[in-house]
């Protein structure tokens, strides 16, 4: 049986839903718990809402941090990635690396992860099916180039580049090959 318990942070209502193993679900923020609540539930099939116990608590209280823009560290919560793609779990570990306020690209953690940059897609699809948004910072992975990329928590894009502006990274357009010579 799947736990779980809605919040709000200084963004929005939050969701967090667990296992006995770890932590399986994570709703970034919405307008409404009603909205945060069915969201999650798309996902979590037979999920009973509950008081969180102590290790799922300290993980809400560091995504309340988080939203109130303190530098968070949420490398060391359990997850339960049970039923992920084998694939999809070596991504999500090599995420969970990506410190507070730094980035990299899909076809940079395909590097890492051993594969060619071909690999960067099959990187960005374990990113958009990101169970634990946040906690695995999927929001840290840009697409080649440096661009922003999709993101599919709610807000999509802009919310993915609010995230990151909030952790000091600022992502701009590049600078044009070509300079003008400004007449």
């Amino acid at each position: 049986m799947h736990h779980y318990y809605t919040f709000q942070t200084a963004s929005g209502f939050c969701g967090i839903a667990w296992s006995d193993a770890g932590i399986i679900r994570f709703q970034l923020p919405t307008r409404s718990a009603e909205s945060t609540e069915r969201l999650l539930l798309r996902r979590l099939q037979g999920g009973v809402p509950q008081e969180p116990p102590p290790r799922v608590a300290e993980a809400i209280v560091a995504v309340k941090a988080y939203f109130e823009g303190r530098k968070t560290d949420f490398s060391g919560f359990e997850l339960d990635l049970e039923g992920q793609d084998a694939f999809f779990r070596l991504v999500y570990r090599a995420a969970r690396k990506i410190p507070w306020g730094s980035t990299t690209t899909y076809g940079a953690l395909a590097k890492e992860l051993g594969a060619g940059t071909e690999v960067a897609r099959d990187v960005g699809q374990a990113m958009a099916k990101n169970p634990v948004a946040l906690i695995i910072p999927c929001h840290r992975v840009l697409a080649a180039g440096g661009k922003i990329g999709g993101f599919s928590a709610p807000g999509g894009s802009s919310t993915k580049l609010r995230m990151l502006e909030m952790e000091g990274v600022a992502v701009a357009p590049p600078e044009p090959a070509q300079q003008s010579l400004g007449f």
